[in-house]
């Protein structure tokens, strides 16, 4: 997991720590951060010996600002959805990774900071956090996918008011409105993170991915069709030495001891 030049990447206990490391510019997402994203979770999506990724920003002053203006100031009307199309390939890849990845939201959380953010599992924030999509203020809308996962996480109308204000909310407002799960003192996040983490790696790793897998791909779908998903999965993991482990050693009473298949 080295060599990156824009994030650093961790590896312990089953748990990877992914942190964004631009601080002189609050790690302003640029292509080079996009591509090593996508590398790093690729990387971790087939780990075998990796259960959950934590991701946040280097220092306490940012999770990420939001994209790179450099970058997005010499786009026109082509290069525009290409850029977008591009961002939102990369944060479908950390959605759609297999493993659960919690935001560790410090900072600002801005633009495609928050997008970033809106692509992760669960978002737990510090209380200096904020967050917001500021990209009307530009002229723009965002382009990440933050148009899509906003609403569907708070609500169209929070989701509306977020956007055509471009004003940030806070760690208690955005706690309120569904935006973030917890809030959490600044010196205690990453001990937070790492809790719920290992919470996660204690329980089934089949189990894990199915419920991932039923509610990423129940959320696409009719009520109906993703009720159908569900007993799909629920049948599958019927089948596996790990439920079978696991009621075993319930009605034993004892540690489970989780096989992975």
């Amino acid at each position: 997991m080295a060599g990156y030049e824009t994030l650093l990447c961790e590896v312990r206990e089953q748990i990877a720590t992914v942190t964004l490391n631009r601080p002189k510019v609050l790690h302003a997402l640029n292509a080079k951060v996009f591509d090593e994203l996508e590398a790093v979770f690729e990387a971790l999506g087939a780990d075998v010996r990796v259960r959950v990724v934590l991701l946040t920003g280097a220092g306490e002053k940012a999770f990420a600002a939001g994209a790179d203006l450099n970058e997005v100031g010499q786009t026109d009307e082509v290069s525009g959805v290409a850029l977008a199309l591009r961002g939102q390939r990369v944060f479908r890849e950390i959605e759609t990774c297999g493993k659960p990845v919690i935001a560790l939201v410090n900072g600002f959380a801005l633009g495609g900071g928050c997008e970033l953010a809106l692509a992760c599992t669960m978002r737990i924030a510090s209380e200096t956090a904020r967050l917001g999509q500021p990209e009307v203020k530009l002229g723009l809308v965002p382009g990440y996918g933050g148009t899509q996962r906003l609403p569907r996480l708070v609500g169209r109308s929070a989701a509306l008011k977020i956007m055509l204000t471009g004003e940030a909310v806070g760690a208690v407002e955005a706690l309120r409105i569904g935006l973030v799960d917890e809030v959490v003192p600044a010196d205690k996040l990453l001990s937070r993170g790492e809790e719920v983490a290992k919470a996660i790696v204690a329980v089934a790793p089949l189990a894990v991915e199915g419920c991932l897998e039923a509610v990423l791909r129940g959320g696409e779908v009719a009520l109906e069709e993703g009720l159908r998903i569900e007993a799909e999965i629920f049948g599958r993991l019927c089948g596996t030495e790990d439920k079978r482990e696991g009621v075993k050693a319930f009605l034993e009473k004892r540690a489970t001891k989780w096989l992975g298949r």
